[in-house]
């Protein structure tokens, strides 16, 4: 009998009901196909299969389709947002990628509500679209630097939960990610930074502000998960520790998600036969 494939959706799931990130292990490699080497091998396999795959969705937005891929990557600085973009996303064409980092907001997007900039930024069909951080920036940072009041933090949780309903019914399918470092490997990273000239301008000394604030972080995660992972838009969690491990299993969850969309390269909409003709007979 064959082997029955587990799906990366259904070991990375977040849990249902209360989240503890503690339980969780940073440096775990749930369904790994192998060591380092086997699973970066694997990634490399997987990434030339979703590019045929976003090819074919490219081709059905181009001809009037409206299925999309929203991958949405939160989680504490080093963990690795950056990293997945180049070698998950990077494997599929550019034509096809719509890629979005939101930085602090801007005195025109402050005027307007949270999710103004986000629905700006929802890729059109066809693509896959990249949010590097995303409206949950607005229930973080929010709650644990009181930017807001707990009233309205708890407002911003059914209204993403209404605005990823919104997107579902619209065509998008959201592909959530956390990705979950430890604070230990964290340090690792930073340190790194600084001893390597040519990473120093990542480096931010704010970030070693808000490693004093890792445990209300690491609460504030597992807040808006609880609050927003639902059966349509779930919450999924990876250990992030092990970069080959963190880049792997997003992308087998992005692979696996645009398997099943089964998208199709459009029939042509014109006689075939008779264009070729038409070249051929064609005076050169």
């Amino acid at each position: 009998m064959a082997k029955k494939t587990v799906s990366m959706r259904e070991v990375l799931r977040a849990p249902s009901g209360p989240v503890s990130l503690a339980d969780l292990d940073p440096r775990d490699t749930p369904s790994a196909p192998g060591d380092k080497d086997a699973t970066k091998a694997q990634l490399a396999t997987d990434g030339a299969e979703l590019a045929v795959l976003q090819e074919k969705l490219y081709a059905e937005g181009a001809t009037g389709g409206t299925r999309r891929v929203l991958l949405v990557l939160q989680g504490m600085d080093t963990s690795g947002k950056g990293g997945v973009i180049e070698h998950v996303a990077g494997a599929v064409n550019p034509q096809g990628l719509a890629i979005t980092s939101f930085k602090k907001p801007t005195p025109e997007e402050l005027r307007h509500g949270f999710l103004w900039r986000v629905r700006r930024a929802v890729p059109a069909p066809g693509l896959i679209g990249v949010f590097d951080r995303s409206q949950y920036e607005d229930v973080l940072v929010g709650r644990v630097r009181e930017l807001a009041t707990p009233a309205v933090i708890e407002r911003r949780y059914k209204e993403i939960v209404r605005f990823e309903d919104q997107l579902a019914e619209a065509g998008v399918t959201i592909l959530k990610c956390m990705l979950h470092v430890s604070k230990w490997e964290q340090k690792q990273r930073l340190l790194a930074r600084l001893d390597d000239s040519t990473k120093r301008w990542k480096f931010n000394p704010g970030d070693i502000d808000e490693r004093a604030l890792w445990d209300e972080y690491q609460r504030a995660y597992e807040i808006a998960i609880e609050r927003t992972s639902t059966q349509t838009n779930p919450w999924y969690v990876v250990p992030s520790d092990r970069k080959w491990y963190r880049n792997w299993a997003i992308g087998r969850l992005l692979l696996e998600t645009v398997q099943d969309l089964d998208p199709r390269f459009p029939p042509a909409d014109y006689d075939v036969a008779a264009q070729r003709d038409r070249l051929i007979d064609e005076a050169d």
